[in-house]
This record gives structure tokens, sequence and C-alpha cells, in this order.
């Protein structure tokens, strides 16, 4: 299934191919859990951005090597390169145009990322 999705602006939009019933993470650490983000990782081929790389200004932080990409607009995260995966992109379920009808939210523990990361990277990333 192809789900679109983009910033609050319209300035970035994006295209993703994932499963009809999904499966999200919902993570607290500092800034997940500020935002809101519900994390959807996927390979780098199974997204696309349909417009707004202009638009698109970057964060990082701690170790940097997650990319945090949002619009430097309206502020909003739609995507970004996790440090869990840094091959994929996980993609805000929250910025998807229409949530899929099956979407099942599994918590993270962020806060104490190190000693549970391994569990994140185990997990099967939509393929």
């Amino acid at each position: 299934m192809v789900y679109s999705g983009g910033c609050h602006c319209g300035a970035v939009r994006y295209t993703v191919e994932a499963p009809g019933q999904l499966r999200a993470d919902e993570c607290n650490c500092s800034i997940c859990y500020k935002l809101g983000y519900l994390h959807l990782i996927v390979p780098q081929s199974k997204f696309c951005l349909v417009k707004g790389e202009r638009a698109l200004t970057e964060y990082t932080f701690n170790t940097h090597v997650a990319k945090h990409r949002f619009c430097k607009h309206c502020g909003i995260k739609a995507f970004y390169v996790p440090r869990s995966h840094p091959d994929k992109i996980s993609v805000n379920v929250r910025t998807f145009d229409e949530l899929p009808q099956q979407l099942v939210v599994e918590p993270f523990d962020g806060k104490h990322w190190e000693q549970n990361v391994a569990a994140l990277r185990a997990k099967d990333v939509h393929r």
C-alpha cells in the first residue's frame, strides 16, 4: 500500500510504501516524546520525497548519527534518518494524510536507549 503525507504547510510531501496493517513505535526519548512521533521504519527504497528538499533543514545532537530533518517553514518533522537504523528512513505516521485502518502502536523506552536499542534493531522493519 502507498501512503502519502507531509508537513503542515505542504512544502514537504512524500510517499511511503508499507503494509495495510501497520505497527509503529512510540518512543519516550527527549525528542520523540515532545514531538509525538510515531515511528514507521522503512528501507530507503520504499520512501520517496515528492517535493520539498529545499524546504528541509537538519538538526543533530548527541552522536550526530540521526539526521532529524524538518520543514523550515512550519517546523514539522515528517521523516528522518534514525540512529537505530541509519540506512533506513523513519516516517512519522502522524504526518500521513490518512491513518491506516489498522495501526498498532508499540511503546519503546528511548529514555534508556542504549539498553533497549538491540530490541528495536531486531524488529522486522517494513520491507
